[in-house]
């Protein structure tokens, strides 16, 4: 599945309303590690059909960053049913990112 671009525009249909899981990235341009784990986010979109993917830039959406009380990026949230059921902050691998997800 493609990976969704998440702004404050979007949030309600794409990540509330959605009837799949929603994993959620939390980066910015400028932040190293989040350089390094979004190829493996990429990944993860192309590989689950049951897990929506999106990338969420703090520096363009500081409502949503602060809503979330991300403090540290990458961040990685995982929603279900419009709420939070998993997270993870800072660099991980993408065997853990799909732990994340429960795959």
């Amino acid at each position: 599945m493609a990976m969704i671009k998440i702004t404050s525009d979007n949030f309600d249909k794409e990540v509330l309303q959605s009837d799949k899981p929603v994993l959620i990235d939390f980066w910015a341009s400028w932040c190293g590690p989040c350089q390094m784990i979004s190829p493996l986010i990429e990944e993860v979109a192309g590989e689950v059909s049951d897990v929506k993917v999106g990338k969420l830039n703090v520096d363009e959406e500081p409502e949503l960053t602060t809503q979330f009380g991300v403090m540290s990026i990458p961040t990685l949230v995982v929603m279900d049913q419009g709420k939070v059921v998993n997270q993870s902050v800072g660099f991980i691998g993408k065997d853990e990112i799909l732990a994340l997800i429960g795959k």
